[in-house]
This record gives C-alpha cells, sequence and structure tokens, in this order.
C-alpha cells in the first residue's frame, strides 16, 4: 500500500502543475455599459457569444454598469454586445489573436435594435 501511494504522488503533483498552468491561460473581458450621454447603466442585459460553438453568456450590469466574464478560452473569437429597453450596443469581437489577459471593453447603448 505504501508503494502505490509513493507512486501516485508524483502523477498527483504533475496534474496539479498543469491545472494551474491551464487556469493562468484563461482570460477575462469586462467593462462598463454607458447610455448615449456616457453615463453608466445599470441592469443592462450583456450578450458574450462564443463563435465556435455559437453559447452565449449573458450578464445583467451592475449599479455601476459593470459587466464581467471570466474563465474564457483564449483560442477562441467572442462577440461581445450590450441592450437596454429597445436600444443595443455595436457588436465588438474579442480576438483570439488578442493575448491580453484582461480585456476591458466599453459598451455604449446608442442605437435602435433591428426588428427581425
Amino acid at each position: 500500500m505504501k508503494r502505490a501511494t509513493v507512486a501516485f504522488l508524483p502523477l498527483v503533483f504533475v496534474l496539479t502543475v498543469l491545472f494551474a498552468f491551464a487556469q493562468t491561460d484563461l482570460r477575462t473581458v469586462r467593462g462598463t455599459v454607458l447610455d448615449k450621454d456616457e453615463n453608466p447603466l445599470a441592469s443592462a442585459i450583456v450578450h458574450l457569444k462564443n463563435v465556435r460553438t455559437l453559447t452565449v453568456r449573458t450578464y445583467i450590469s451592475d449599479g455601476t454598469g459593470q459587466y464581467r466574464f471570466s474563465g474564457l478560452d483564449p483560442n477562441v473569437d467572442y462577440e461581445l454586445h450590450a441592450e437596454s429597453g429597445n436600444l443595443t450596443s455595436n457588436t465588438r469581437t474579442i480576438s483570439s489573436f488578442d493575448t491580453r489577459k484582461e480585456i476591458v471593453v466599453p459598451l455604449k447603448v446608442d442605437r435602435e435594435k433591428k426588428r427581425n
């Protein structure tokens, strides 16, 4: 039993180190949602779309207009926009070629949504 435990410890160590390095590669996108007069906009809905899988994550901006998405894959492009009422922001692209770990993107909600 003692041999199995001793043989198992290096594997646990290697997996722990690999997991720690994998976690540091993840990215964060954050920013402030602003109205047309550039005032922070609370309760706006921010959409983050993974271009590879087409999955969408949403976040409701806090009382100071702040939003945050963390744990993002650095090898994937994302599309980001905000909505409030019948207004929307321009769609911004977060490129996989952008090597920053933390990306700050202000979103100005100042144009009418397109109707389908």
